[in-house]
């Protein structure tokens, strides 16, 4: 059965069908047809034979007409059985699409990257090399311009190099990756908050809950809306009140609507305790820990 991590890195190529052949071009600098189209095909990879075949998942880059297949395998751990399938996967794509196909594996370890680009034999002097995307291959995002831009980069970025030796880097990673994922629908937003703190090392953690947000939302363009809302709100009801607002609109992005017994917490909160929910909402796995204790 598939882990909840291998789940997680396909569902930011699924989520973005361009991810997969951005990082192709832009970090593996495999050359691109020209297309105007990125999505998602069947993975379903069978051939005439009863034997059957199925991809993680399968991107169609078209320009009218159907241009590349890539392949994508989100791969955890060695599995030699793979080194035999993927030429499989990549065949039989070619021959149902009658286009060019190439093979994108990305990896969680480094261990795993070097297994899997290794050539794999085919006989008669015939090799097939998959491509390989590795942690220390994907882009380390820190600025918030772009990862508002392409918030899934954000996340794989802040999923690879979230046990990087330097805490305060990977926390800066996973900041503007949870900043970024705060202007997607809510199910993304939550999902990706989840992710991203998952994937950091406690040092991390401790980094993360040591950042200021609110000096750092006044940098995006997204809390700088919600900022300017809070104290158009404070100057006609009270500072208090609007700040009060501002919280729970913060939480009810990140949570979903708040139960009567946060909604009357928050009304009766001091600024200061606002504030505090505010910090901790970053880090927060949930709304009671978000709210802190009583």
């Amino acid at each position: 059965m598939p882990s909840q991590l291998h789940e997680a890195l396909l569902l930011l190529f699924r989520n973005r069908p361009t991810l997969g052949p951005e990082l192709l071009r832009d970090v593996l600098h495999v050359e691109l047809p020209p297309y105007t189209e990125a999505r998602i095909e069947s993975a379903e990879l069978n051939d005439v034979q009863p034997a059957e075949y199925r991809a993680d998942l399968v991107v169609l880059l078209s320009n009218g007409v159907p241009v590349l297949g890539i392949v994508i395998e989100a791969q955890l751990a060695p599995d030699e059985r793979k080194r035999f399938v993927w030429p499989v996967y990549v065949a039989n794509l070619r021959a149902r699409l009658e286009v060019p196909v190439c093979l994108l594996v990305v990896t969680a370890d480094e261990a795993t990257a070097r297994w899997a680009a290794r050539s794999i034999e085919l006989g008669g002097g015939n090799r097939f090399i998959p491509l390989v995307l590795g942690p220390s291959g994907v882009p380390e995002i820190t600025d918030e311009v772009a990862a508002r831009a392409d918030p899934e980069l954000a996340v794989l970025s802040a999923m690879a190099h979230g046990q990087d030796p330097d805490s305060g880097k990977a926390a800066q990673i996973a900041l503007v990756a949870q900043m970024a994922s705060l202007g997607l629908d809510e199910d993304r937003s939550r999902l990706y908050f989840d992710l991203v703190l998952a994937s950091l090392s406690e040092a991390a953690r401790r980094e993360l809950k040591t950042m200021d947000p609110a000096k750092y939302e006044y940098q995006s363009e997204f809390a700088k809306r919600y900022v300017a809302q809070g104290r158009v709100e404070g100057k006609v009801e009270g500072e208090l009140k609007g700040r009060s607002i501002l919280v729970v609109r913060l939480l009810t992005r990140r949570f979903g609507p708040l139960p009567p017994e946060a909604d009357a917490r928050i009304a009766v909160a001091t600024i200061e305790e606002l504030d505090a929910i505010g910090e901790r909402l970053l880090t927060a796995k949930s709304l009671e820990e978000a709210l802190g204790p009583n």
